[in-house]
């Protein structure tokens, strides 16, 4: 083999290795991401004893999770939700309740299917139970309540980094909890469905390209 042709080729090993490199830097993507983010929430009127309204639109509602994807498309996260509401001027009593989450989901990315979403961007779903914690503050704090939920949401990514992206998530949470007996026990609490929206940041923990 000539000096030249070995000059010749090792450009080409050099780019084989490379492309060898990031095609299994690249099925690492996405596999752990940390997400953060804060919005409002909207609790239906339904999960209220008589007399009691709360706002239809209320801050803060906090997410935090960690996400774990077993393949490109499916994944499970652990996630973490505290969310506060209060009275509207329609209600009778004045009050103000703290909702707080966990939930164990299944998370769907499609995004590579879809085809048409551009470069940057990315949709996710999520699906899966929890168990949710209701406490009123003030003197209604003795009223406490629990229950298991089931959660689902959809949410859109942007890339902006490597490692960071913004995102928004569109969310449900379905209380599947029993009427409060008496309906004492229910004044200042909850005991229905919540609707979220939230903004945050996903951060990629194993490294990403995009985190979509």
């Amino acid at each position: 083999m000539t000096s030249n042709y070995r000059l010749q080729i090792l450009p080409i090993i050099v780019l084989v290795l490379c492309c060898i490199s990031t095609t299994y830097a690249q099925r690492d993507t996405n596999k752990w991401k940390a997400q953060i983010a804060i919005g409002v929430n909207s609790p239906s009127q339904s999960g209220f004893v008589d007399g009691f309204v709360g706002k239809s639109i209320n801050f803060p509602t906090v997410n935090l999770g960690i996400q774990h994807m077993f393949k490109p498309e499916l994944g499970a996260k652990f996630d973490f939700g505290f969310n506060r509401f209060s009275s509207d001027d329609a209600s009778l009593v004045d009050f103000k309740t703290n909702y707080t989450r966990i939930n164990i989901q299944m998370v769907y990315d499609p995004t590579e299917r879809l085809g048409f979403m551009p470069r940057r961007m990315g949709l996710v779903a999520h699906v899966g139970p929890g168990y949710s914690f209701v406490k009123p503050l003030g003197d209604f704090g003795a009223n406490d309540n629990s229950f298991l939920n089931v959660m689902a949401g959809l949410e859109f990514h942007y890339g902006l980094t490597q490692q960071i992206s913004v995102y928004s998530d569109l969310s449900y949470i379905l209380g599947l909890s029993g009427d409060f007996e008496p309906e004492t026990d229910g004044f200042g609490s909850f005991n229905g469905n919540l609707l979220t929206i939230t903004f945050g940041i996903t951060f990629s923990i194993s490294g990403c390209q995009y985190c979509d």
